[in-house]
């Protein structure tokens, strides 16, 4: 992250990071821990830009599991999020420098509770992992400018709840049941109905056209997609949408002309990229204005 902050002209003295650019401001697209071995240095990065107001942050995935995963059921004084082997492998880098119960994992948790799961500018947006609009709608009904509080956290960690299907969505991707009678085998040979899409292909007409990590493409149908589908993706006309959360590997790609994923799998070496953005820019995105800097040397 230093690495990709000085790569960005910003410059650090006693009293912090100070940026390139007059009121220039960074946003940062959530997924600050369980992504390596330096979660703590890495919060107090992130942490100290937004609370100096250099800086907005958002909730990702790991974000949420980390809230659920300390924070008790007040009905049953359960985890959130079940201890289990899975879920401690998972979270793992997260715990060996913030142990369950202690001051420092409370106060972590406590700034994470904070974080909004989406920002709308008046030029662009963000989110974690999709901008469904009815989703979006949605959750602006529901929360305080999408910031979830105390009974909302524990009502998004219940499947039974309205609320999980809509958190879930914008922090881990929407995930949409295939046609009755298919199915395909993952990369681990396990048969899945349910396939993750390309929300933001506006232009997708079939299963195939919208499908991701589906090894056999041509094992999907290619009727036409449904209505509540379509209603997800992510209109052209809209103003520009940065996210993260995907784990892409090689060279960067617009995902479309207002629609671009900046998480290139920092966490296994990948590098950290960042978007420079200006308010006389046009609101077609450009593969020119993205910014790489290699993690290994952050």
């Amino acid at each position: 992250m230093n690495a990709l902050l000085a790569h960005l002209g910003w410059r650090q003295d006693a009293f912090g990071w100070k940026p390139s650019q007059p009121n220039e401001e960074i946003v940062f697209l959530g997924d600050f821990i369980d992504r390596g071995p330096n979660n703590a240095e890495v919060l107090t990065v992130v942490r100290s830009l937004v609370d100096s107001g250099k800086a907005h942050a958002i909730m990702g995935n790991h974000e949420l599991n980390a809230v659920h995963f300390h924070t008790l059921n007040p009905d049953t004084g359960k985890p959130l999020r079940t201890h289990s082997e899975k879920n401690c492998h998972q979270h793992a880098s997260f715990l060996k420098e913030f142990p369950v119960g202690s001051a420092a994992a409370n106060e972590a948790i406590g700034w994470m509770r904070s974080l909004p799961m989406f920002i709308e500018f008046s030029q662009f947006r963000v989110v974690h992992a999709c901008w469904s609009e009815p989703t979006i709608e949605k959750l602006k009904q529901f929360t305080r400018k999408g910031m979830l509080n105390e009974n909302q956290f524990i009502q998004a960690a219940d499947k039974n709840d309205p609320l999980f299907s809509l958190v879930e969505t914008v922090t881990k991707g929407p995930e949409i049941a295939l046609p009755e009678g298919y199915f395909f085998a993952d990369k681990d040979g396990n048969d899945r109905r349910d396939v993750r899409v390309k929300w933001w292909n506006d232009r997708a007409d079939s299963w195939r056209d919208i499908a991701m990590s589906v090894p056999e493409i041509n094992k999907l149908p290619k009727s036409r997609l449904p209505q509540d589908v379509l209603s997800m993706t992510y209109p052209s006309n809209a103003r520009p949408v940065f996210f993260g959360h995907y784990w892409l590997t090689g060279a960067p790609v617009l995902q479309s002309h207002n629609a671009l994923c900046l998480d290139y799998s920092a966490g296994k070496d990948g590098p950290l990229l960042a978007y420079r953005f200006s308010e006389d820019m046009s609101t077609e995105l450009s593969l020119v204005n993205i910014e790489i800097a290699n993690f290994q040397n952050s």
